[in-house]
């Protein structure tokens, strides 16, 4: 454990630079989805920029992965995704079609939100090291690709079972 405390206390900065605007994409969030708040059009300009940040610093932050290529690859993959979808729901928000935006915005927040995901699954992989006698190294890119899998996999089935989010043409979201 002082080896993973080590890991991150040397790259102080960049882990800052990563998580902080992470903290406040998730804490704009609400104020840019949610119905109640369609009348702000803030939270919305700054989601987008703080998005970006988050995921130019994961691709910098990947190169100091634990769990080496396996994790690196779940970054690499799932980041782009989230970029991707974010890049989308701004076209789409340029476009005016605001229901392919939130559908895109949907996408990219469950994507970023997989990490979150990922913390349990490590949890579990934690718990059972002396079991598996496996360790951080070996289960961190697979707790990556299990976490943001199951996150980018609900979001899927919901979007397809759903259709997903929905907006009257006379909203402001």
């Amino acid at each position: 454990m002082m080896n993973l405390d080590r890991a991150f206390a040397s790259h102080t900065a960049l882990t800052l630079a990563h998580i902080l605007p992470a903290l406040a994409f998730v804490v704009l969030l609400p104020f840019a989805v949610l119905r109640e708040f369609s009348h702000l059009k803030w939270p919305e300009r700054w989601l987008f920029p703080l998005g970006i940040v988050v995921g130019v610093t994961a691709y910098a932050m990947s190169v100091y992965s634990i769990g080496g290529w396996t994790e690196r690859s779940a970054v690499l993959f799932y980041n782009s995704l989230f970029l991707f979808s974010l890049y989308r729901a701004l076209l789409y928000r340029a476009q005016g079609r605001l229901t392919q935006k939130r559908r895109w915005l949907m996408r990219a927040v469950v994507i970023l939100l997989g990490i979150a995901t990922t913390r349990p699954v490590m949890g579990l992989f934690f718990a059972t090291s002396h079991l598996t006698h496996l360790g951080p190294r070996q289960f961190f890119g697979i707790a990556f690709w299990i976490g943001f899998s199951i996150n980018w996999m609900v979001i899927e089935i919901w979007l397809k079972s759903t259709g997903g989010p929905h907006i009257r043409a006379t909203s402001a979201v």
